[in-house]
């Protein structure tokens, strides 16, 4: 099925919705973290929102998401329910990984979501994995890469990148370009600070786009997923964004400064669709607050329902843990001490 960028009202108050339940979620999730009602690591996807949501619109239901450990926005806009998300960084067993992942490992085998990854550039080669196994088996899908621009320094990267390109892979690479990866600024770390120029120069077909405009990354989105399907081959997007808040929640910010975070702030991807949308009579205040009362609503029921999940009893700590058996360990000791003697 060919998707078609939609500019009208309907889809306009959709996209900004899926925003906003994003945010606001992360906002929450935010104080629960400083209530110790999540615990371990919390990296917020606060100011990216654009990105998340203009992707998956391009989208089909049997394709493929491989994201980061930034990845409750990619999961809730790709239709993961917030009570499952919130569940499962409560570590409750009615989470989307029973508890076991946690913030940074989301996953639901139902919407083809992957899981988020806590390895930096660790999903680009699952990615290209994914999409392989997709080819091979002549399975009409394609798969979804998200990474942040700290990932280009990896070997991964560049082993994806080539690859991809090499075996004609469908997948759709989608650099989310911060600009200050875990707390460098990009020019400190890499001599050229044009990350779609890294891809094309694997013969890929890449591009840059606004990040901060959902519209804008839908359109790319689009594309992009149009040339993958009738061509088999991957394609780059470079969303130049920027996070609002720190790499994580341990995360002084001591590297930016303050003014620079007010002014993409102001230029934010809610606050420029709000402002688009009465700007041209098409949101009024009241149709906004009652947007948010539903999103509220929808956050506070996945408290409760987070709150009334179970814990993992003890009793199933090797549950789904894969460990060989002693006896087989021991044989295979034996047959290697066996061959060394004789040698």
């Amino acid at each position: 099925m060919k998707h078609k960028l939609h500019l009208d009202r309907v889809h306009l108050l959709a996209q900004l919705k899926q925003m906003l339940r994003i945010r606001r979620f992360e906002e929450k999730c935010a104080e629960l973290y400083g209530q110790e009602k999540i615990r371990g690591f919390l990296h917020l996807y606060i100011g990216e929102e654009a990105i998340a949501v203009g992707v998956m619109s391009a989208l089909s239901a049997k394709d493929n998401i491989v994201a980061t450990y930034r990845e409750h926005g990619h999961a809730l806009a790709r239709g993961l329910s917030m009570k499952s998300i919130l569940a499962e960084m409560y570590g409750r067993t009615n989470g989307c990984s029973r508890g076991r992942g946690g913030s940074m490992h989301l996953f639901d085998k139902n919407h083809n979501f992957y899981g988020g990854n806590a390895i930096v550039g660790g999903g680009l080669p699952l990615a290209a994995g994914l999409a392989m196994a997709n080819k091979n088996q002549d399975k009409q899908a394609l798969t979804v890469c998200f990474f942040g621009e700290g990932a280009v320094a990896e070997g991964e990267f560049h082993e994806a990148m080539n690859l991809a390109v090499l075996w004609k892979l469908p997948v759709l690479f989608v650099c989310e370009n911060n600009r200050y990866a875990m707390g460098t600024a990009l020019a400190l770390s890499e001599s050229e600070t044009n990350i779609a120029k890294k891809a094309s120069s694997y013969g890929m077909a890449a591009e840059q786009v606004d990040g901060m405009n959902v519209v804008d990354v839908e359109a790319a989105s689009i594309k992009a997923v149009e040339q993958i399907r009738q061509t088999n081959k991957p394609y780059f997007l470079e969303c130049q964004s920027y996070r609002f808040r720190g790499h994580s929640s341990f995360d002084g910010q001591l590297y930016r400064d303050k003014a620079e975070v007010k002014l993409w702030q102001e230029k934010g991807p809610v606050i420029r669709l709000i402002t688009w949308l009465k700007e041209n009579n098409h949101l009024e205040d009241e149709e906004l607050s009652n947007i948010e009362a539903e999103i509220k609503a929808e956050i506070q029921a996945a408290i409760d329902f987070a709150e009334q999940g179970q814990w993992e009893p003890i009793s199933d700590l090797a549950k789904d843990v894969y460990s060989p058996p002693a006896s087989s360990t021991n044989t295979s000791h034996a047959t290697n001490k066996s061959q060394g003697e004789q040698l």
